[in-house]
């Protein structure tokens, strides 16, 4: 049966500049695709989201550099929590598929994995900066 899941995914920028912005949420999508090979035609939107000290570009055209260009993209801000990941990209991928929820990779990277510690092993990837997943 097919459902629609959502794919979680985030990551932190090296600087407020539209060229670190856009490649990091670049790097961050290519790890969700592969991780759950997900192909956009089952795609149904995608949600993004910058802390507030993210402001020169939007993270949705990083997913425009990789072909998604009818997929639904939407950016939004993420509250100025004091205690937050700064620099940070979240990515939610709306995604039709018929793998269970135990089956869906959601991945951190670059310090982002201190935000969900509660999925860490069972179905998250985290990517430190050396570029090595762990699972």
């Amino acid at each position: 049966m097919i459902m629609v899941r959502g794919v979680r995914g985030a990551t932190t920028a090296a600087a407020n500049d539209a060229d670190s912005i856009r490649d990091a949420a670049y790097e961050l999508m290519q790890a969700l695709i592969a991780a759950n090979e997900i192909d956009q035609e089952h795609v149904a939107s995608v949600m993004f989201t910058t802390t507030p000290d993210l402001n020169a570009t939007f993270p949705a055209a990083a997913a425009r550099l990789l072909g998604w260009t009818q997929v639904a993209l939407l950016g939004a801000q993420e509250i100025d929590c004091p205690n937050g990941v700064p620099l940070c990209i979240r990515v939610l991928i709306h995604w039709n598929t018929e793998k269970p929820l135990s089956e869906i990779r959601h991945v951190y990277m670059h310090g982002a994995q201190r935000l969900r510690p509660d999925l860490y092993p069972d179905n998250k990837i985290v990517i430190e900066d050396e570029g090595a997943p762990l699972r």
